[in-house]
C-alpha cells in the first residue's frame, strides 16, 4: 500500500525485506529532503548571523518540534539529538554513572538488546554499583516487582523486545520504579517506529530510540529526558556549541539540550529525519501498528504450520511486529543464506541480545520483523521461498548423512 513511496523497491521490485527491526528503508521525501539540503540550503548551524546559517539552524530546531510532538514531550528542551539509541544510552549510562555509589543498584532486564546492557554494567563497573538482572516468566514477561527495591537507583528496560516482540507495561514500571525514588530509562528502538509513544503517559524519566530505524537517515539518534533531570546531568562531551563561558581554569556550560550537542551535529540528517516524521505521521501510528500486527498474525501462521519451528514468544496482541524463530535441524545461518539468494531479506544470529537468547537455550536464532512498506505478498513470497529453501536443506541433511554412511559402509 505504501511501497511506492520507497525508491529502492523500484530499482528491487523482487525483493521481500523483512529485517526492519535492524534498520528501515528510506521514503522519497526524506532522501529528497537530505539531498536539497546539502544541494541547496547547506550551511552551519548555532555559529553565525548570515541568512543561509539561520535558516538552517531553523530548520533543525523545527526537526528538534516535530520529535517532541511525536513521541508528545512536554518541551522541546527535552529533546537531545544522538547518534542512535546505543549513543543515547552511552551518553546516559556515562553521566548517570557519577550519581551511582557502592550499595546502589541498576535494573536491566535479561531480554535486553546490548545496548541497553553492555552501557550500565559499564556504569556499574565504574562506580561500584550493583547490577541486578529483571528476570522474565517462560512466557517471556518481566518479574520487575521482584527485582525492584531500596537499593535501586535506575531500571533500564526495552519498550519492545528486539527479540520477542514483546511490549512491556512502561507505564506500570515506571511507577514502580518512582515508588522506590528510582529513574527508569526505556529502548524505545523496536517501539517508535511502530506504536504510539506518548512520554507523560508512559512516565519514564528518559527515552532513546533511533532515526534509521524511523525510515530516517543514519546517524540520527533521540535521548528523551524529564528537563529538570537533563539539566541535572553532567555532560561527557565537551567542545564548540555546548559551553557558556570557557576559561583556561573552569567552563560553564549551557542548559539541557545544548549541553549534550558538542560539535558540529548531522544537521542534514537531523533534518530529513524530521520529513521521515513527517511521513509516519501522514500515515497515522495506530494504523502503522494495526498494518504491522495484520502482518506479524499472517506471518505467525505460516510459522506456526512449519513442523518443528519453535518461535520464541507466542503473538499476542501486546506484541510488535517481529517475530524470532528456530526450525529444528536446520541452521539459521543457512536458512538466511537460502532466503537470501531466492531475494527474501530476514535476520540471521544472537540479534546482539546475547543473554536473552542464552535464556532460551539458543545462540542463533531467525528473525522476520515489519515495516510499513511490507505487503501480504510479501509474506506470501516469504512462506513460498521459506518452503524451498527447507526442501533444499533437508535434501543436503539426506545427502550428507548417505554419505556418511557410504563411507562408513566402505
Amino acid at each position: 500500500m505504501w511501497k511506492h513511496h520507497f525508491p529502492i523497491f523500484q530499482h528491487r521490485p523482487s525483493w521481500v525485506y523483512l529485517d526492519n527491526a535492524a534498520t528501515t528503508h528510506k521514503p522519497k521525501e526524506v532522501i529528497d529532503a537530505l539531498v536539497r539540503f546539502y544541494a541547496e540550503d547547506y550551511a552551519t548551524i548555532h555559529r553565525a548571523v548570515y541568512p543561509e546559517s539561520l535558516a538552517a539552524s531553523d530548520a533543525y530546531f523545527v526537526a528538534r518540534q516535530k520529535v517532541q510532538h511525536f513521541i508528545k514531550a512536554k518541551s522541546v528542551e527535552e529533546i537531545v539529538f544522538t547518534r542512535g539509541t546505543t549513543s543515547a544510552i552511552n551518553l546516559l549510562a556515562r553521566s548517570l554513572a557519577f550519581t551511582l555509589s557502592s550499595g546502589d543498584e541498576v535494573a536491566v532486564s535479561r531480554l535486553e538488546h546490548h545496548s541497553n546492557l553492555v552501557p550500565w554494567q559499564m556504569a556499574c563497573q565504574h562506580s561500584g554499583a550493583h547490577l541486578k538482572v529483571i528476570e522474565p516468566d517462560t512466557d517471556g514477561t518481566l518479574r520487575w516487582k521482584e527485582a525492584i527495591g531500596p537499593k535501586t537507583k535506575i531500571v533500564a528496560v526495552a519498550h519492545m523486545s528486539n527479540v520477542t516482540g514483546q511490549i512491556n507495561p512502561i507505564r506500570e514500571i515506571a511507577e514502580w520504579a518512582h515508588q522506590h525514588h528510582a529513574l527508569c530509562v526505556v529502548d524505545g528502538a523496536q517501539a517508535a517506529p511502530h506504536i504510539p509513544i506518548d512520554v507523560q503517559q508512559l512516565g519514564c524519566d528518559f527515552y532513546a530510540f533511533s532515526g534509521h530505524k524511523c525510515y530516517g537517515p543514519t546517524g540520527v539518534g533521540v535521548l528523551y529526558g524529564r528537563h529538570h533531570l537533563l539539566d541535572r546531568l553532567e555532560p561527557i562531551e565537551g567542545g564548540g556549541d555546548m559551553i557558556e563561558q570557557v576559561f583556561f581554569d573552569t567552563t560553564t556550560y549551557q542548559k539541557a539540550p545544548a549541553r549534550f550537542e558538542a560539535g558540529t551535529p548531522p544537521i542534514a540528517s537531523i533534518i530529513a529525519f524530521g520529513h521521515a516524521i513527517d511521513f509516519m505521521e501522514s500515515i497515522g501510528m495506530s494504523k502503522i501498528q494495526q498494518w504491522g500486527h495484520m502482518l506479524a498474525e499472517r506471518a505467525y501462521q505460516v510459522l506456526n504450520n512449519i513442523p518443528f519451528c519453535r518461535i520464541l514468544s507466542p503473538f499476542p496482541i501486546t506484541s510488535g511486529p517481529l517475530l524470532s524463530f528456530v526450525i529444528e535441524g536446520v541452521h539459521p545461518f543457512d536458512l538466511g543464506t537460502l532466503l537470501g539468494a531466492e531475494q527474501v531479506a530476514i535476520r540471521t544470529g544472537h540479534l546482539c541480545a546475547q543473554p536473552a537468547l542464552r535464556w532460551f537455550s539458543l545462540k542463533e536464532v531467525c528473525r522476520l520483523s515489519i515495516a510499513i512498506y511490507n505487503t501480504l505478498e510479501d509474506i506470501e513470497m516469504f512462506e513460498k521461498k521459506l518452503s524451498k529453501a527447507l526442501v533444499l536443506l533437508k535434501r543436503g541433511v539426506a545427502c550428507y548423512r548417505e554419505g556418511v554412511g557410504d563411507s562408513q559402509n566402505s
